[in-house]
């Protein structure tokens, strides 16, 4: 095709169809170049300044979150964030959405999230160890939404069991706001001896720019844009934005590049991925990061699709790719490395000192800018904010569930896709691979052990977008703390957290507000039990038909456990354990499942949440554990007790029996900051005296699966095994 010119794209505006507005079109041509930009300079400026690369939307904002303590090696603007685990080792993490891609192509969209979130590891020096996943779906009441959740399944167990990472937890929600719009948000956890940390930088006069991995081709060009763009029932089939993956050369790209920085670290200066907006946000990030220019030749990129443009080549989002800068006397040996390794490695450019960004294609110059014009010239808005009205017309409703039937709610709530036990999905993933898995998908974290020493990583992610809905500050609170007693319960340290920012469109100043608001609420929370944000990223304008989906923030925790045998799961023991709640339990009813449940919908306002208590409490319990006082932990979420309770026993067919001052209702209020513990006898005074406080002695561990509840209200005995197999069977059911 024939190119338009500079003078066509200003004067049919075709830059508003790459997302750039009128506003920030004058600002390139008339402020920045004091010229008309060219096709290619259009595209690279129209990626480079959306949402999903620029945060312009989101940047004022992100700036409350705290990234320091005494661990962090690398927080926010590097491929990932780096934390300190003691011994010259570092733990590395990021999690990153992939949620438009995922709704037009699930398999490849959910894939290439895995691929890409994995690079973002290793392109640190670091050897992931273990991916994550939380995924948000509409109801499972449709073909079309079950075939949405097979296929993003199947993608992430494709790609990552090929790759040989574990799946080792995750999370999976219903809610009817994500039917047009799932959200599918990916975490990967790396290791790292802390002196091979590698910058994403490209620095020094004519050092060179050398590209590693597959070839490039047409697929994922505008992602970026595509990302920051808002579905409806016209805008939602762009195929051409969507990547296409493949595993098998990103493990050769992963071993290859864990090698040479562990083995070779001073061939290489900078390494990063090609990630969103492909090779142009990986070379001028680098670029722009070390103060230089560069000087690119795309003739010599490798390419699998004949007459690529130079906008196609720069804008490209083909997986598998990394740009490392490389000095020139090593350049023969980087290039022989990779070689080995069966993957493409050339020269395609070189480092300047004149700040400036240029492009050659077929030997004639097709870009000519500022390198700064692309990252740090972008527009940062502020963006008016209003409260929801309906946070002001429903802040006085308390939500007063109705129970005439305690087992018969109890079965019920046990089936709630949102709580019914997602093995039906999560079996499709490899969570033993690599063999240092020690605790599985099914308990609140999942743990892998650091091979060579007595320590191992406790991992999580959380998001309970129904509180955010109701209470952004608050919901953000309990997201992170939530995330924390998962970490807590698994006998861990949390250190440290990842997120993602999943919202509605920014200039809507009611969803602006919301994703305010929650960070604030994140930030406090963090603050309190001193875990930075060090890495991360926001998903704006997830909307179908203008309608967004509930405010979703997604945090992924990290946590360091000292010793391994403090490892601690959910499941009871042992016949004749005692059983205790930790916390007090109020009546939180609006927000939680049985609100949904017995209303089909959201309404009400939430609690404070009690900082200091919850952090006492989350203290506490990782006394305890470390005291080798508690046999079994669970944090209370959805569900309330009598979830953790049931899902406590499910694991080893135990029963319990036991009396409680709680309501019947109670049982399933949402009241945060609580804990289901279970002990050896002989260990009750120490426990006790240690708690001192806000506990309750519930009753013991039986080895008929029975669940005997005396309640302030009512008595019930509730078949374990019926119980288990609704728990069970619940979403294969929906699934046929």
């Amino acid at each position: 095709m024939t190119e338009p010119t500079a003078k066509q794209i200003k004067d049919e505006k075709l830059y508003q169809q790459w997302g750039l507005t009128d506003w920030e079109y004058e600002l390139i041509s008339a402020k920045i170049l004091k010229r008309l930009p060219n096709y290619t300079e259009t595209g690279l400026y129209s990626v480079m300044w959306s949402e999903h690369c620029s945060y312009k939307n989101s940047k004022k904002v992100l700036r409350k979150m705290p990234n320091k303590s005494d661990r962090v090696i690398a927080g926010p603007g590097e491929d990932a964030g780096i934390l300190d685990i003691g011994d010259n080792q570092a733990v590395v993490f990021k999690a990153e959405s992939h949620n438009h891609p995922s709704a037009v192509e699930p398999y490849q969209g959910a894939a290439t999230g895995v691929g890409g979130i994995i690079r973002d590891i290793f392109s640190m020096g670091a050897q992931p160890i273990a991916v994550m996943n939380s995924l948000k779906f509409g109801p499972l009441k449709d073909g079309q939404t079950k075939h949405l959740v097979n296929e993003v399944v199947a993608g992430i167990g494709g790609y990552g069991n090929c790759i040989g990472l574990p799946t080792v937890g995750g999370e999976i929600a219903f809610e009817d706001c994500y039917e047009h719009n799932p959200l599918v948000n990916a975490m990967c956890v790396g290791l790292l001896n802390s002196t091979d940390f590698k910058h994403g930088t490209a620095s020094g006069d004519k050092n060179l720019i050398v590209y590693v991995g597959a070839k490039t081709g047409r697929d994922g060009i505008h992602g970026a844009t595509f990302a920051s763009d808002e579905f409806t029932d016209t805008k939602n089939k762009q195929r051409s934005a969507v990547q296409v993956g493949n595993p098998f050369i990103e493990k050769l790209l992963m071993d290859a590049c864990v090698e040479i920085i562990e083995k070779h670290s001073e061939w290489i200066l900078g390494i990063q991925d090609m990630g969103a907006a492909g090779l142009v946000s990986s070379t001028a990030e680098m670029a722009s990061k070390a103060g230089s220019g560069l000087i690119l030749n795309l003739d010599k990129v490798p390419q699998r699709e004949t007459e690529m443009s130079a906008y196609e080549m720069m804008l490209s989002e083909s997986q598998e790719r990394m740009v490392l800068c490389v000095k020139p006397e090593f350049v023969e040996d980087v290039l022989a490395f990779f070689e080995n390794y069966e993957l493409d490695a050339v020269v395609i450019g070189q480092v300047t000192n004149d700040k400036q960004y240029k492009i050659y294609h077929l030997d004639q110059l097709v870009t000519d800018i500022p390198v700064d014009s692309l990252t740090e010239d972008v527009p940062e808005y502020d963006r008016e904010e209003v409260q929801p009205q309906r946070m002001i017309d429903e802040q006085d409703y308390h939500f007063a569930p109705e129970i005439t039937d305690l087992a018969a709610t109890w079965i019920e709530m046990l089936q709630r896709p949102n709580i019914a036990s997602k093995k039906h999905f999560y079996q499709t993933y490899d969570s033993q691979v690599r063999a240092d898995t020690v605790v599985r998908p099914g308990s609140d974290a999942g743990v892998v052990r650091i091979r060579g020493t007595k320590k191992a990583i406790a991992m999580t992610n959380d998001s309970n977008s129904k509180y955010v809905y109701l209470n952004p500050y608050v919901g953000g609170q309990i997201t992170v703390m939530e995330a924390a007693r998962n970490i807590v319960a698994s006998g861990g340290e949390p250190i440290g957290i990842t997120d993602c920012l999943n919202y509605g469109n920014p200039e809507n100043p009611e969803a602006f507000w919301e994703l305010d608001k929650s960070v604030e609420g994140i930030a406090s929370a963090c603050e309190k039990i001193n875990t930075p944000v060090i890495s991360g990223n926001v998903s704006l304008y997830n909307e179908y038909n203008d309608v967004a989906i509930y405010p979703s923030p997604m945090v992924g925790m990290v946590g360091l456990i000292s010793d391994i045998d403090n490892v601690t799961t959910s499941a009871f023991k042992d016949n004749g354990d005692l059983i205790y709640l930790v916390g007090q339990t109020q009546d939180d009813f609006n927000g939680s499942e049985l609100q949904m449940a017995q209303m089909g919908q959201l309404k009400g306002n939430l609690r404070d949440l009690d900082l200091d208590q919850e952090k006492l409490n989350q203290d506490l319990i990782r006394q305890a554990i470390s005291q080798k006082l508690i046999k079994s932990c669970h944090d209370l979420s959805e569900g309330g007790l009598s979830i953790a309770l049931a899902k406590s026993a499910f694991d080893n067919d135990f029963g319990f029996d036991i009396k409680t001052k709680l309501t019947t209702a109670q049982m399933f209020s949402e009241t945060q900051s609580r804990f289901l513990v279970s002990i050896a006898p002989d260990k009750q005074a120490d426990f006790e005296k240690m708690l001192q406080t806000d506990f309750e002695y519930l009753g013991t561990v039986t080895t008929e699966p029975e669940y005997k509840v005396t309640t302030a209200t009512d008595s019930v005995v509730v078949d374990g095994k019926i119980a288990a197999k609704s728990w069970k069977e619940a979403i294969a059911c929906l699934m046929k």
